[in-house]
């Protein structure tokens, strides 16, 4: 079941039709923004093979120009691509929502395209579903701020600060190891 009511935490064992949804949304989002985006990804811990995850698409599009994304935004909001303005500094998100159970659906994360946001969110995806045991590691700490906050994302979200941080660190340092070979 795709979805999650906004503010409340509820971890679902990964599903394939994540994967499929995600494709979908990702064909959609370059259709209509065309050469506005380089690049668009499924990201995130729905992304991430073996781990539970809040069952929302989260997806990151490499703008050209944020600004360029801002003037698609009547466009997108026409496919039910909801604008939620700048939600971290440098960085646009759009959510998709089922009104009908009153969900949250997808994220959109639009940022810089070859910007270090837009690294980091492929990187990290990539760097946990190549080292399962990272990847275990994080998916326990996720269930244990899930149980300890379930009807509180913002402290869950900084539960998890200090080790996506070093999780990062280790894949930026993966990432620089890989491309010198």
């Amino acid at each position: 079941m795709l979805g999650l009511k906004r503010g409340g935490v509820a971890l679902a064992p990964h599903e394939e039709a994540w994967n499929a949804e995600a494709a979908r949304t990702v064909e959609l989002l370059r259709k209509l923004l065309g050469a506005s985006a380089a690049g668009a990804e499924h990201v995130g811990s729905t992304a991430v093979h073996g781990i539970e995850a809040k069952p929302i698409i989260d997806i990151a599009v490499a703008a050209r120009s944020l600004e360029e994304i801002k003037s698609k935004a009547a466009l997108l909001g026409r496919y039910g691509f909801i604008f939620r303005g700048e939600d971290v500094p440098g960085q646009l998100l759009f959510i998709i929502e089922d009104d009908a159970r009153g969900v949250v659906t997808h994220h959109i994360h639009m940022v810089e395209a070859g910007g270090a946001a837009w690294r980091d969110y492929i990187g990290l995806c990539d760097y946990l579903n190549a080292f399962q045991r990272e990847a275990a590691r994080y998916g326990a700490l996720k269930m244990e701020l899930a149980r300890r906050f379930p009807a509180d994302r913002k402290s869950y979200t900084a539960g998890k600060a200090a080790l996506i941080a070093e999780l990062l660190a280790e894949a930026r340092e993966w990432r620089r190891g890989s491309a010198a070979q």
